[in-house]
C-alpha cells in the first residue's frame, strides 16, 4: 500500500510539474505575441502616414512620379507582409518577409527624402515637416517594440531549448519563434541624413 502511495504521489507530481511547464510556455508565447502586436500598431501608423506624405510631396515633385509610385508599391508590399506576420508572429517565413518588405520601404522613403532635399519649398512645407517628424517618431516606437518583441521571442526560445521544458514543447508543438531582424547590410544600417 505505502509504495502505490508514492507512485502515485510521484505521478502527481509530474503531472502537476508538467501542467507548470505548459503553462509557463503558454505564458511566454502570448508574451511576445502581445509585444508583435504592439509593433503591428506602429507599423500600421507608419503605413497610414506615407500617404499623407506622398500626397504632399507630389505638388512639389510632379517630375519624380517613379520614386513616388515606389513609395507606395513599398507601403503596400510592407503592408501585406505586416498583416501576414499578424497572423503568425515569430513565424520564420513571415518574419523574414515582414523585415525585407520594411527595409524595401526604408530605402524608398530615404530615396523620397533625399530628392525632397532638391526642392525648398517642399522642405519649408509645414505638413511635410509634420509628416517627417511623425514617421521619425513612428520609426523610434517600432524600433522599441522590436527590441520588447526579439527580447521575448529570446526568453520563449530559451524555455523552449531548456530540459524539462523541452520535453513538453516538443509533445505539446512549440516550436522556436523567429526575432524580426533587419535584412539591411551593414552600409544600409547606416542612418541616413535628412534635413528639410
Amino acid at each position: 500500500m505505502t509504495a502505490v502511495i508514492i507512485i502515485g504521489g510521484i505521478v502527481l507530481l509530474v503531472i502537476i510539474i508538467a501542467v507548470a511547464i505548459y503553462n509557463s510556455l503558454v505564458t511566454l508565447r502570448n508574451r511576445y505575441k502581445n509585444s508583435f502586436s504592439q509593433i503591428d500598431v506602429q507599423l500600421k501608423r507608419r503605413y497610414d502616414l506615407i500617404p499623407n506624405l506622398v500626397e504632399t510631396a507630389k505638388g512639389y515633385m510632379k517630375h519624380e512620379r517613379e520614386t513616388l509610385e515606389a513609395v507606395i508599391n513599398a507601403r503596400n508590399s510592407a503592408l501585406s507582409a505586416s498583416q501576414k506576420a499578424s497572423g503568425n508572429p515569430g513565424d520564420p517565413a513571415a518574419m523574414k518577409d515582414l523585415a525585407s518588405a520594411e527595409t524595401l520601404l526604408t530605402g524608398t522613403l530615404g530615396r523620397l527624402f533625399a530628392l525632397a532635399e532638391n526642392y525648398p519649398e517642399l522642405k519649408a512645407n509645414e505638413n511635410m515637416l509634420q509628416l517627417q517628424e511623425e514617421l521619425t517618431s513612428t520609426e523610434n516606437r517600432v524600433a522599441f517594440a522590436r527590441q520588447a518583441f526579439n527580447d521575448g521571442i529570446t526568453v520563449y526560445n530559451t524555455a523552449c531549448e531548456k530540459f524539462p521544458h523541452k520535453i513538453i514543447a516538443g509533445m505539446f508543438n512549440f516550436s522556436l519563434a523567429q526575432w524580426l531582424e533587419s535584412t539591411e547590410t551593414p552600409e544600409e544600417k547606416k542612418a541616413p541624413k535628412v534635413s528639410f
